[in-house]
């Protein structure tokens, strides 16, 4: 368990890091467009893909870090136990959706790869570079789901989200 959360941290900080390369390019994008009459032609597609990698990225440790968006105004009425097993199934659907994403991406994914698909752009770039994201983000997901409900009957966990009420 601690080495899936140690991978999910640092797969989020990469994907922070990412997200900061975008707002980075599209600046530089605005300001070369703009300002300087010289579009660049590969701010725009760099800056998707790291939108792209860099959310898909931050999934798993944003679930055990609970930022992820619940709705808990009945559940939070009920007892603790209740609670648990609301955690429980949500967590358990979760783990289903995200394994079938997996999946399901992995053979995009890789048809792509083999077939040798690219994005048509003037970069031109492979495919496969940003539909890889979404199996290694959901795998990631589903493995750190798997986790935190193997732990959830010794944690405190009462909730998978912040409570901000």
């Amino acid at each position: 368990m601690k080495l899936i959360t140690y991978i999910s941290r640092y797969a989020c900080i990469l994907g922070s890091f990412l997200m900061a390369a975008t707002g980075a390019m599209l600046t530089y994008e605005v300001i070369a467009r703009y300002f300087f009459i010289k579009p660049t032609i590969w701010a725009a597609e760099l800056s998707q893909l790291c939108l792209i990698w860099g959310c898909l990225l931050a999934m798993a440790h944003l679930l055990t870090a609970r930022r992820h968006i619940t709705v808990n105004a009945v559940t939070s009425l009920l007892p603790n136990t209740f609670q648990k097993i609301c955690v429980a199934i949500a967590l358990a659907v979760v783990i289903l959706f995200s394994a079938i994403v997996t999946v399901w991406s992995y053979e995009i994914f890789y048809d792509s790869f083999i077939r040798g698909r690219t994005t048509g752009s003037l970069l031109n770039l492979p495919v496969w570079i940003a539909e890889a994201s979404v199996p290694v983000g959901f795998g990631l997901l589903t493995i750190q789901g798997v986790g935190e409900l193997i732990t959830l009957s010794s944690s405190g966990l009462f909730s998978l989200g912040a409570s901000h009420e």
